[in-house]
């Protein structure tokens, strides 16, 4: 797709040779330094989700079983107070899909959206926008959820 420039009818840009020009000005992508952050930050937010379990289980007297309940509230609540402090979005920024895929992940983006939409009132800025993201998410964890006790039913039933 060609355009000429009004100003001077020898100009043409086509969509490709854009596309060359604006690759040089886009920044370089080091996929393997963002997988090992990815990598090693998700793990030791798994790794911190065990230690709390262990704590749980060991000072607590919680079965392994009852202890997963409140292991993921605190690590809930944790980052919650890490978004609030402003601090898991620079946690995000260094560790990329590392922070957002754990559990932790989904409360910061709720309460990201919490914080950003507060001026606007609880009811329509803080309810109305806290669940945009969140929503889908658990729509489609819900449609999962329904799907897999449908097999598991039916497999129960042939076999």
């Amino acid at each position: 797709m060609a355009t000429k420039s009004k100003s001077n009818g020898s100009n043409q840009m086509t969509k490709q040779l854009y596309q060359q020009q604006a690759a040089k000005y886009q920044p370089k992508r080091n996929v393997l330094l963002n997988s090992i952050r990815a990598f090693w930050v998700g793990g030791a937010i798994c790794l911190l989700g065990q230690v709390l379990q262990n704590i749980y289980i060991n000072f607590f007297g919680f079965s392994e079983k009852a202890a997963s309940n409140p292991t993921v509230a605190t690590l809930i609540f944790l980052s919650v107070l890490l978004t609030g402090l402003g601090i898991y979005d620079n946690i995000g920024q260094y560790a990329g899909a590392g922070s957002a895929v754990p559990v932790t992940g989904f409360a910061n983006s709720i309460a990201s959206a919490a914080i950003e939409h507060r001026s606007e009132g609880f009811v329509l800025g803080v309810g109305g926008n806290m669940f945009k993201l969140a929503g889908s998410v658990i729509v489609f964890g819900v449609v999962a959820a329904f799907i897999a006790g449908v097999l598991k039913t039916v497999w129960k039933m042939i076999v």
